[in-house]
């Protein structure tokens, strides 16, 4: 289905982040507490304007299960934390240095080098924190552990920060088409395969089948956001995209257009979106917010 602003996906996407936005508010410090300076910031890098598709893929993996969405705020805001937090460290001079995040300044512009990276810092250990005390779960202990276990994984060496380590090594070089997938599965994809395992492992007693399947779903939805975003960097335009448009081309950062044309990449994230969504075949209706997921994640528009 189309993905037309008063459609069905339109109002649950719109829940999903009222939703996460709450938990958002709730689980970071306020300004008034000491030290409030580092409060302001992880306050600034995570509230307001986000996609927020990492939580919403969360509250749908568990609503495809049968979890209240009430059960799922806790790692909604998990996800959406570590994201953020590996935002703000992006954004960094050492890094991608950009000055500009969801249509105002980055965090180390607003706040500070020093600042910034303590946000990440704070972001980060946050989100551990809410998995291991959110009492709304309704989980145990050893699925809790798990759920631990997998943000770790995705924010480690073997997911976001070894993505980040082979971007960087990859700038002004010229990778075919398997490194350029292997950097993004860790880099852009890891965190998105973790919300979906978050929200399967929220529901009682899934299959290791279902989880595999389901894994396999958002590893295709995973590359097909990046390569979306690929296109975007090339198509789009910075106050649409909230960030400065044409940055990894400036940069000589291998992409998907660089690599493919800007043709074949539209191809190849439809065939991403198609092998994603007969993963989820074996699902019923309950399903349908992941379906519409997979079809946003191709066409948005930022």
């Amino acid at each position: 289905m189309k993905t037309e602003a008063g459609s069905p996906f339109d109002a649950y996407l719109e829940n999903c982040r009222e939703r996460v936005e709450t938990a958002l508010e709730q689980a970071l410090p306020m300004e008034s507490v000491q030290p409030g300076e580092l409060h302001a910031a992880m306050r600034y890098a995570t509230l307001g304007n986000g996609k927020r598709v990492r939580p919403v893929l969360a509250y749908a993996a568990g609503r495809a299960l049968g979890v209240e969405p009430e059960r799922l705020d806790g790692p909604a805001t998990a996800v959406e934390l570590i994201h953020a937090y590996s935002l703000v460290h992006d954004d960094l001079p050492a890094m991608d240095d950009d000055d500009m995040r969801r249509n105002r300044p980055s965090c180390h512009r607003a706040f500070g080098e020093a600042t910034a990276i303590l946000t990440g810092d704070a972001l980060q250990a946050l989100a551990f924190r809410v998995l291991a005390r959110d009492k709304t779960m309704e989980v145990d202990a050893a699925i809790r552990i798990e759920m631990i276990e997998t943000v770790a994984t995705a924010s480690g060496s073997r997911g976001m920060a070894g993505g980040q380590a082979l971007d960087l090594a990859a700038v002004g070089k010229e990778l075919n088409l398997a490194e350029l997938e292997n950097m993004h599965i860790h880099k852009t994809g890891a965190l998105i395969r973790a919300s979906v395992r978050l929200g399967a492992l929220s529901a009682h007693g899934v299959s290791e089948d279902l989880l595999q399947g389901m894994d396999h779903y958002a590893k295709c939805i995973g590359l097909a956001f990046q390569v979306r975003d690929d296109i975007l960097d090339v198509e789009g335009n910075s106050e649409t995209l909230g960030k400065t448009q044409g940055k990894d081309q400036a940069a000589h950062k291998p992409t998907y257009p660089s690599l493919l044309g800007l043709e074949e990449s539209k191809k190849m994230a439809e065939r991403l979106c198609s092998e994603a969504l007969e993963s989820l075949q074996l699902l019923d209706p309950r399903a349908d917010p992941l379906r519409w997921l997979a079809r946003y994640i191709v066409e948005r528009s930022r």
